[in-house]
């Protein structure tokens, strides 16, 4: 029987997809781990790999679609074997509807209520899984073969390997969660229609720019946190000449590395989440949850949006791992080739615009993070120095924290320990 490949949910907040290429034609053999396709999410360009060995049997979906709703079919891939007559049974004008459940955390789509079964083999003994799934049964040292499929046509999803690792421990299943981000809000009753827009501009020439998958998320995602989430700021002055010294010092010393201004305020960043954990924390409606590992997400700008690739335990990283990461992170987000656990997730974001001559600017949160940090450059100033006055180089940061999870005082101490650290680097190599 051929084995259905739909349209993957790429990112959580994902409901529907563009196919905007396909790599792999009819025919052509296929494995596991090959790249059958890219595919434009709501937040990047990437490619989908394939989970199961066989043949291109037909492409239900040509590359170009548009709003392909998750859990669609795109194609159907042939097995060991099988004769391409039997895909007469599949017709090309029935497509599945999208099985997306409600907006969740979980990177797998909510599967259609059905009897559970087997998941079943594709002649080779092959048990269907999703990426995630065989990833999360890899790294608990679970076997595929014990657990039963709830996802389409048997195949073991995230959900089954969660259930199958409560067993394993002795505890229950765990239940459905509220998802830390709000759900997606209606449209708002003010929203205005192109036509309205035009007639309140008094209908001057323009130029149409079609909203892109990603455009689109960012825009909801920016309503909702400034809708939802209640933004208090607070604005340090940091003092970098001895920043910039050592900077240049360090630089000079290798050719392996190139430090940067913001490589140096991830570093103090992290290092002040740590002496301050307070701040590294994010609301939920049950509780404040509080985090125990520093995972600083960095706003990269692209060409239609923005992305946040993710300095993992950047308190744990030296400046030159963090400048070489970083570097990494930044040129393949830009290139699309960003892997989903390298942008999704985290646990406070950064913001810097200071190299476009930006003095000082607020930040809108990425929830679920409690707080963005907003970097102003580093400017020459008049400064107060032991009742004199003199010039330093001054860079402005703004601190916008989500009310609910931080407190005042709490983003006080974050941004003093901050200050400390970015005006005595030294100590940011200890």
């Amino acid at each position: 029987m051929p084995i259905e490949i739909l349209m993957p949910a790429l990112s959580p907040t994902m409901t529907e997809g563009n196919l905007t290429k396909w790599l792999k034609k009819e025919g052509d053999e296929v494995h596991s781990g090959d790249v059958l396709a890219e595919i434009e999410t709501d937040k990047a360009t990437m490619e989908y790999e394939a989970v199961d060995d066989g043949r291109v049997g037909k492409i239900l979906v040509p590359e170009g679609a548009q709003g392909i709703k998750v859990n669609q079919p795109i194609a159907l891939l042939l097995g060991e074997g099988e004769d391409a007559s039997v895909l007469e049974k599949f017709s090309e004008a029935a497509p599945r509807p999208a099985t997306v459940s409600a907006p969740s955390t979980a990177a797998e789509p909510a599967a259609v209520a059905r009897p559970a079964a087997p998941p079943p083999p594709n002649g080779n003994g092959r048990i269907f899984a999703s990426p995630l799934a065989r990833r999360m049964a890899q790294h608990a040292g679970l076997d595929l073969g014990t657990i039963t499929g709830s996802g389409p046509q048997g195949r073991i999803v995230k959900a089954d390997v969660e259930a199958a690792l409560s067993v394993v421990r002795g505890a229950p299943a765990p239940a459905p969660t509220r998802p830390l981000v709000a759900p997606p809000a209606p449209v708002p009753s003010g929203a205005l229609s192109k036509e309205r827009v035009l007639a309140l501009a008094g209908n001057p020439p323009y130029t149409e720019r079609p909203l892109t998958a990603m455009r689109r998320v960012i825009a909801r995602r920016l309503t909702e946190s400034k809708q939802t989430v209640p933004h208090f700021y607070l604005t340090v002055d940091c003092e970098i000449d001895e920043l910039l010294k050592i900077r240049a010092e360090l630089n000079a010393r290798s050719d392996s590395y190139r430090i940067s201004i913001n490589d140096f305020v991830i570093r103090a960043t992290a290092l002040a989440l740590r002496q301050v954990p307070a701040a590294n924390a994010s609301w939920s409606d049950e509780a404040i949850l509080l985090w125990d590992s520093v995972d600083v997400a960095v706003a990269v700008a692209l060409e239609d949006g923005l992305i946040t690739p993710i300095v993992k335990n950047a308190d744990r990283k030296g400046l030159a791992t963090i400048a070489n990461e970083t570097k990494d992170l930044t040129v393949r987000a830009r290139a699309g080739k960003l892997k989903l656990e390298e942008f999704q997730g985290g646990t406070f974001s950064i913001s810097n615009l200071g190299m476009f001559g930006v003095r000082d600017f607020a930040a809108v949160i990425n929830p679920p993070h409690g707080g963005i940090l907003a970097v102003g450059s580093g400017e020459q100033r008049p400064v107060v120095k032991n009742r004199a006055l003199s010039i330093a180089t001054v860079m402005s940061c703004t601190l916008s924290c989500d009310h609910r999870a931080v407190d005042g005082a709490v983003g006080a101490q974050f941004l003093a320990a901050f200050k400390k650290l970015v005006e005595d680097p030294l100590t940011m190599l200890l």
